[in-house]
């Protein structure tokens, strides 16, 4: 341990200035991007037609099924496909 109780840690982080709002708008979005990827990839591996339009074009088959084909999703799901 290094001496530092729960309220001093609490009376340090409270010197801290504020986060910008978009790092707590992109930290409360993020359950909600996880569980799409989630889904996006399970769906992707009951059905081959999805998957190979994945793997043909990522951005517009995400699109085409009515996600959000942002930069970081497409990303993750990029990766996640080609871990499997």
């Amino acid at each position: 341990m290094t001496g530092y109780d729960e309220e001093r840690i609490a009376g340090l982080l409270r010197l801290l200035p504020a986060p910008p709002d978009s790092w707590v708008t992109a930290a409360q979005q993020l359950p909600r991007a996880r569980a799409e990827i989630d889904e996006i990839v399970a769906r992707s591996k009951g059905d081959a037609a999805f998957r190979a339009a994945l793997v043909a074009d990522l951005e517009t088959a995400l699109a085409d099924a009515g996600y959000e084909a942002t930069p970081s999703v497409v990303a993750a799901v990029r990766l996640r496909l080609g871990a499997n």
